[in-house]
């Protein structure tokens, strides 16, 4: 039985996979776009390396902001860079459009030092996950915006060198994906792998609260994203 209490129509399999796949679709395109940051941190990250190295990756960044990422950038591992033991290489989108950099106190001895090592965009790469899902949350930081980070761990001869990571905000994730929701009978939302909903067809599940199981919901993965479709269980063919 559904939430309604009613049973999934017989196409509702075919609509649910056809959705996973195009919800992967839409979220494996922001990965793509991190996978050309990745590479590019790693041509621009020589011995020895210094903070002026990462303007490089400038025009790779440039062109990638705008759609559905907001911000997009690469944060160094502590002590990589010898001139900034913290720093972020990060742009985000200015009030018409240009590409902003965005400037953080790094001084570890200030009071308003932004020590970015415990956010779990930054900590899922480094402990070792593939992608990063972060959020939902409010942004203070950068946007004060309601949004995502995605994020992917930078890699060169197995030395962690820090992260390349976008920022997506949830309304326009979810103009991406509502479309494919409601293309789903019955309620559906997407969960992160902490089970907090990115985005909802149904209020019952708001963006931003905590998915625990519930009675005749159940969570589809999206392939090897860290993600999964939430809609009808299904009732079981033998």
């Amino acid at each position: 039985m559904s939430e309604q209490g009613v049973l999934p129509a017989p196409g509702a399999a075919a609509a649910v996979a056809a959705a996973v796949g195009d919800i992967v679709d839409i979220v494996d395109g922001v990965f793509a776009r991190l996978h050309r940051v990745r590479d590019a941190a790693v041509r621009a990250v020589g011995p020895a390396p210094v903070s002026a190295d990462l303007a490089a990756l400038r025009p790779v960044l440039f062109p990638l902001l705008g759609g559905l990422i907001s911000g997009i950038g690469f944060i160094a591992a502590p002590g990589l860079l010898a001139d900034a033991p913290w720093y972020l290489e990060w742009w985000q989108e200015g009030a018409s459009g240009e590409p902003v950099q965005l400037i953080r106190d790094m001084n570890p001895s200030s009071s308003a030092f932004y020590d970015y090592t415990h956010w779990e965009w930054f900590a899922g790469p480094r402990s070792g996950a593939e992608h990063t899902m972060a959020g939902p949350y409010v942004d203070f930081l950068c946007t004060d915006e309601y949004s995502l980070t995605l994020s992917v761990p930078v890699l060169s001869g197995g030395e962690f060198l820090g992260v390349a990571a976008a920022d997506v905000f949830v309304r326009r994730f979810e103009t991406a994906v509502s479309p494919v929701l409601r293309g789903i009978e019955g309620p559906a939302f997407l969960v992160n792998a902490s089970g907090r909903v990115v985005a909802s067809t149904t209020a019952k599940w708001l963006a931003g609260s905590i998915f625990r199981g519930a009675p005749g919901l159940a969570a589809r993965p999206c392939r090897k994203l860290p993600l999964s479709l939430v809609a009808a269980q299904l009732p079981h063919v033998p």
